[in-house]
């Protein structure tokens, strides 16, 4: 039972990857389907906040739900507690923190809603189980983190999502798992692409922005 669910989580895996090849491919001309651009999109809105809380919310259930399980057979081991906590946390800044500092967001679109619903169910599910019952490390795995700062912004328009990249890039090492590099590789091909769109919008819409200022990594793109 245990390797056919393996199995199946590898599975899943590079189906994820391969939506982040699609999304790659389809969204420098559809356009982000969400936030400032939602106006180009058709149908019924459910609002901003509602919607980040609701869309967001399995991927805080998923691991808080695994942890409530008395036979995660890897939660007795040190990596695989700070591992899934790292993406607990994370979740929990986006479900229970962040709808609620929105001042005036647009409402999001009920397909792009759903869509983040059922990826976030997706995610979730896939993150969390491998981690709590197939992943195995060693005692010392998590012993030398190490974390980025700096001003960015004076060199990419888009400095947050070069973070939240490099925060999961991070997470898919330290986990070196097939499960997080889909999660990472996924999340680079949304976000590449919605900066892109952002780095735009902004010579569009102010004369005096940096010439020079890249899109998403420093000096280079």
């Amino acid at each position: 039972m245990e390797w056919s669910e393996a199995r199946l989580l590898d599975a899943l895996a590079y189906l994820e990857g391969s939506f982040g090849c699609l999304c790659l491919a389809m969204l420098p001309r559809l356009g982000s389907p969400y936030g400032r651009y939602s106006d180009r999109w058709p149908g019924p809105r459910v609002p901003a906040r509602a919607a980040w809380l609701l869309q967001e919310l399995p991927s805080l259930v998923w691991p808080l739900h695994e942890c409530a399980r008395t036979s995660a057979a890897r939660l007795g081991c040190r990596p695989n507690c700070v591992l899934l906590a790292m993406f607990l946390v994370h979740y929990i800044q986006r479900t229970l923190v962040f709808p609620f500092l929105i001042r005036g967001g647009k409402p999001t679109p009920l397909l792009s809603f759903v869509l983040a619903f059922a990826f976030c169910n997706y995610n979730g599910y896939l993150q969390s189980r491998y981690l709590s019952n197939f992943a195995m490390y060693a005692e010392d795995w998590v012993t030398h983190p190490c974390f980025l700062t700096g001003g960015l912004f004076e060199y990419i328009s888009a400095a947050n999502y070069f973070g939240e990249i490099t925060e999961w890039g991070g997470f898919a090492l330290a986990s070196w798992s097939l499960q997080s590099g889909a999660f990472a590789f996924f999340t680079f091909c949304i976000l590449v692409t919605r900066a892109k769109q952002h780095h735009q919008w902004y010579h569009e819409k102010f004369e005096d922005y940096p010439k020079l200022r890249k899109i998403l990594i420093p000096f280079l793109y």
